[in-house]
């Protein structure tokens, strides 16, 4: 494979069967270490023929089931157990996730990754890096999976998502393999800037792509990792890499997922100031319009009242409020609503 132009140094060779592991090495020149990198690991494992899947964690940082379900995947898995090949970036922001106590954004140049594609080769570490991905692995990819959680902002009913795509065929594949995947819900959703994220460029080839939200609130959650890894092991079934069929009971009885969707700005709530929220539902509750959504409390003013944060949109509750403090406009609630295909 040729690798388009970049910055970025691969040692990895994509078309050669057997297991490999390596890292990609972004040039970071500090006051300590003129010459430095950022060394990304990189796992591919080929065999015979069949599909290229792409599986990415911890594009933020702070977001770790991912970046666990992915890593066991790369250290487990044998080349002759699949039919394909594999792309594995367990910790694709290296340094946000080396940071203490975990980063959502970089600390090199203090950009979100996933605000970023496809990036440019000659800007900053960030640009460089999502450049990268998008010029030189995105091409081989026939399907994805990019791997998020809640982080330190919030924690998500467990789930797959993806956007509301315009390609019929391309949504029908997408909403098959999120079933597939098997977590308790799929979310079709527009987020509030969705456009620069990894999951938009990987849509834009026309590539088959879902997403995560498992877990939050920065910490590792063993239900979530169950969840991930049993997805990730049932959409190579799904895709015929590995054999075997999906297995996609929940742990409620349910036979599979449930198709949701975040279909309005009705569905978000946000802090009209600063100050410690209060939620009065976790994730997966189901919530009305108009019920009390959280209080928020202004510790610092005496005889100040909390204010009254309530929900615009009936449904289940999405995404929960995941730090005590928050600032005006965060995000403290996001709700979602049953999904209805389109009438033709």
């Amino acid at each position: 494979m040729q690798l388009a132009k970049s910055r970025v140094q691969c040692d990895i060779d994509f078309d050669r069967p057997g297991r490999q592991s390596g890292f990609l090495r972004a040039p970071n020149s500090t006051n300590t270490s003129g010459w430095g990198t950022v060394q990304i690991p990189i796992y591919v494992i080929k065999n015979g023929v069949g599909p290229t899947l792409l599986l990415t964690g911890g594009v933020h940082g702070n977001e770790y089931e991912g970046q666990v379900v992915i890593s066991r995947l790369a250290q487990s898995i044998k080349p002759e157990e699949i039919a394909g090949r594999l792309i594995l970036m367990p910790c694709v922001n290296i340094p946000a996730a080396l940071s203490q106590n975990g980063m959502r954004m970089s600390p090199i140049d203090g950009r979100d990754l996933n605000r970023c594609f496809p990036g440019h080769p000659a800007g900053s570490f960030s640009d460089m890096l999502a450049h990268f991905i998008d010029s030189n692995i995105l091409p081989l990819v026939d399907a994805a999976v990019d791997m998020h959680t809640g982080g330190h902002s919030a924690e998500f009913a467990l789930c797959t998502v993806m956007h509301d795509i315009d390609d019929p065929a391309l949504k029908s594949k997408t909403l098959a393999a999120a079933a597939a995947f098997g977590a308790p819900f799929n979310v079709i959703f527009s987020g509030v800037d969705e456009g620069a994220t990894l999951t938009s460029a990987i849509e834009r080839r026309k590539i088959l792509c879902i997403g995560t939200e498992i877990g939050g609130w920065g910490r590792v959650s063993l239900e979530a990792l169950r969840v991930g890894e049993r997805g990730v092991r049932n959409l190579l079934n799904h895709l015929g890499m590995m054999s075997g069929m999906p297995d996609m009971r929940q742990k409620d009885g349910a036979p599979g997922t449930r198709h949701m969707t975040v279909p309005d700005p009705s569905c978000y709530s946000f802090a009209p100031s600063g100050g410690i929220f209060e939620p009065c539902n976790l994730a997966g509750d189901n919530v009305q319009k108009g019920q009390l959504a959280g209080l928020l409390h202004f510790v610092e003013d005496l005889d100040h009242a909390p204010a009254r944060i309530f929900y615009q949109a009936s449904g289940v509750l999405w995404a929960a409020c995941g730090p005590g403090r928050v600032l005006r406009g965060d995000c403290v609630a996001v709700v979602m609503q049953v999904y209805e295909e389109p009438k033709a």
